[in-house]
């Protein structure tokens, strides 16, 4: 009879997935301090501007839970700026699996909508999405 183990209860998780251009983000909120790991690294290491962690943390700072939670997040592809747009969007998609009543707010300030912007893809016979090979009339 001793042999039961009794799962150890942990704190649920709230999962959000944010996309933005290239990039993908998959964030885990649970209760805590306001702790952000990026990558397993400090938040504060893997976005170096002040603007990329601005925009990273939005969603936290308009609903004034900043301090309420722990984030757990991997992201890929991209850049540096579609990485944070994309922690954005994971962010508020995961506050709002903890509190559906979040939604107004987030939705007022855009943080909801995917940004649909993508790269144009280059198209043949030319050197680029846009630009074409230089006119020679002779």
């Amino acid at each position: 009879m001793s042999d039961i183990k009794i799962p150890e209860v942990q704190a649920p998780k709230h999962l959000g997935t944010g996309r933005r251009k290239s990039a993908v983000a998959r964030v885990r909120l649970a209760i805590g301090t306001g702790k952000i790991l990026v990558n397993s690294r400090p938040f504060e290491n893997y976005f170096p501007t002040e603007a990329l962690r601005m925009v990273a943390t939005q969603p936290l700072t308009v609903t004034a839970s900043a301090d309420k939670f722990d984030a757990h997040i991997t992201v890929s592809g991209g850049g540096p700026t579609g990485q944070a747009g994309a922690v954005r969007h994971g962010i508020a998609r995961a506050l709002l699996t903890v509190d559906a009543n979040l939604r107004p707010v987030l939705k007022a300030e855009g943080l909801l909508t995917r940004d649909p912007r993508m790269k144009e893809r280059k198209k043949y016979g030319q050197p680029g999405a846009r630009k074409r090979f230089q006119y020679s009339k002779r």
